[in-house]
């Protein structure tokens, strides 16, 4: 966000899969590890939950970026597991460059700078999370040392730069795999909370395009990596309208389905603002159930929420473009009303499933804060949790559970650190009644396949409807007739035809009762594209 509370507030391998051995899987290692180019659809399902360490890296004193500069500790890998176990898929970290950007016309971003930002990116990409990076604070008329402003009078100068960053940025990570995504820059607009201004707006897409041109043109994996651009200020009226212009994608590797897309649209959400973000105890309710008509917004609802979410999937989703709610939440209210929580609970529980339904991920905004008017979900000294409700809301909303128990030891210093475009209709294999799994409890599976021509993507939820928690699994089950797996994602398949077993990955080994856990493949057929059959959990059938 553009300001902080306690300065604080709201603030693909993109080539030809191949495969060695009898081993199909994606283990998400830092480095490029060959995977299967996931589609708009197939990515944010994959995203699953998002969360933001915010006040972080982004934070920064007379213009220096420093982590510790807004009041939060520095990250660990303790504190980024435990954000995981919570059952969060995917971090969102962002970034200020500010005065660790040397003089033109080579703008060399200090190298230490980098080295903490690959740190920190290294925790959660080493545990198969997705990691967001971004320019976040360089645009801000309100933080020294900001440059990315839109209607300053050296466009040139400011083109320049911010082409030299973003080359470096993305040479520095070159190698790493889809589970790393870049965003552009912020909440960039001209500090007025009117309607667009020109030229400011044209120097917004223009700045998008120069970053999806120079992370596309350092090749490797950049070439088909998934790239987040907003519109005006994040705010969903203004990129659906107003002016906005999705980049061209003219330098992406030649292996993407002409079909599909590799650009997703970055808003943030925070209305009705008197609930989300100001800081007074007026409006502390929110939704259906909200019990003091006079403690909720006049507007904002439930009901100006689906719409606002349905302009995403209207403009678009229909287009190829997910979009990727960046940051939503509400602060905490809980001294003028101790009911507050419950409502910003069903307020992110909302946000996320209403996004889902339109074809849009969601990462929730964590300012580090705990408190009257913060928005923190844990604490990050101890790595402990804070807002289990609100977690436990965003993971209902999502529909996702926590993946695995976090580390016991923490650790206080930082370890160095083609698919083509579906044409047929999805069919949904059958559920039978779920049988008793000696892995732990029931289980139930659901698959659905999208093919084309020769191909086919297959989604398989998996689902524990016993009493006890699965810990540790393998999901067998048997391939039509020609059918042959040529990559997967959130599991190993062994072997790629007949008889296949997927095993669990290192983050979704543990299925809690109730849980469950979504895993896939892309396969070719030979004129049979039908669900697989026979599924067992850890040797039980399923259905």
């Amino acid at each position: 966000m553009s300001s902080r509370v306690r300065r604080a507030g709201l603030a693909f391998l993109a080539a030809t899969l191949a495969f060695t051995g009898a081993v199909y899987g994606v283990t998400r290692s830092a480095s490029a590890d060959v995977v299967a180019q996931l589609n708009g659809p197939q990515l944010v399902a994959d995203m699953g939950a998002g969360w933001n360490l915010g006040n972080t890296l982004e934070a920064s004193n007379d213009g220096t970026p420093s982590e510790t500069a807004w009041g939060n500790p520095t990250v660990t890998q303790a504190f980024i597991d435990r954000v995981r176990a919570s059952g969060f898929k995917t971090i969102r970290i962002p970034v200020a460059y500010l005065n660790h950007i040397g003089a033109g016309p080579d703008y060399t971003v200090n190298t230490a700078w980098l080295t903490r930002i690959k740190e920190v990116v290294d925790y959660a990409h080493s545990r198969g999370l997705y990691v967001l990076i971004n320019m976040h604070g360089d645009g801000y008329k309100s933080v020294t040392g900001s440059w990315l402003i839109c209607d300053a009078a050296d466009q040139t100068t400011i083109r320049a730069k911010y082409q030299k960053v973003w080359q470096q940025v993305a040479t520095k990570f070159q190698g790493y795999n889809d589970h790393l995504i870049f965003e552009s820059m912020n909440e960039n607009f001209d500090g007025q909370y009117g309607n667009p201004t020109q030229p400011c707006y044209s120097n917004i897409n223009a700045y998008n395009q120069i970053f999806v041109d120079t992370v596309r043109r350092t090749g490797g994996t950049n070439a088909a990596r998934w790239l987040l651009v907003p519109g005006w200020n994040t705010n969903i009226d203004h990129t659906v309208g107003s002016g906005f212009v999705i980049p061209t994608d003219q330098y992406r590797s030649s292996t993407i389905p002409a079909a599909e897309q590799r650009l997703m649209i970055s808003v943030h959400y925070y209305d009705p603002w008197d609930f989300a973000g100001q800081e007074d105890g007026t409006i502390t309710q929110w939704g259906a159930g909200a019990t003091n008509p006079a403690k909720k917004s006049v507007w904002g609802q439930e009901d100006f929420l689906d719409g606002q979410m349905k302009k995403m999937r209207d403009t678009f989703v229909t287009r190829g473009y997910p979009f990727f709610v960046g940051e939503y939440g509400s602060v905490d209210k809980t001294t003028y009303d101790s009911t507050n929580n419950r409502y910003r609970a069903d307020f992110a529980r909302a946000v996320v499933s209403t996004a889902k339904k339109y074809g849009g991920a969601t990462a929730y905004w964590d300012n580090g804060w705990n408190g009257q008017h913060g928005l923190g979900l844990f604490n990050r000294s101890s790595a402990t949790v804070t807002q289990q409700g609100i977690i436990d809301a965003i993971m209902s909303g999502v529909g996702s559970q926590p993946s695995s128990s976090p580390s016991t030891s923490p650790s206080t210093s930082p370890s160095s650190s083609p698919s083509a475009s579906p044409s047929a209709s999805p069919s949904t294999s059958p559920s039978a009644s779920p049988s008793t799994n000696p892995g732990g409890g029931t289980c139930r599976v659901s698959s659905t396949v999208s093919a084309w021509n020769t191909g086919l993507t297959n989604s398989i939820t998996i689902t524990n409807t016993g009493t006890t928690a699965v810990n540790g699994w393998t999901l067998a089950f048997t391939l039509a007739a020609g059918q042959s797996i040529v990559g997967g994602w959130s599991a190993s398949y062994s072997p790629s035809s007949g008889t296949v077993s997927a095993t669990n990955a290192s983050y979704n080994g543990t299925l809690a009762p109730g849980g469950s856990t979504t895993i896939g493949y892309q396969a070719n057929h030979t004129g049979n594209s039908a669900a697989p059959t026979g599924f067992k959990l850890n040797g039980t059938a399923c259905n």
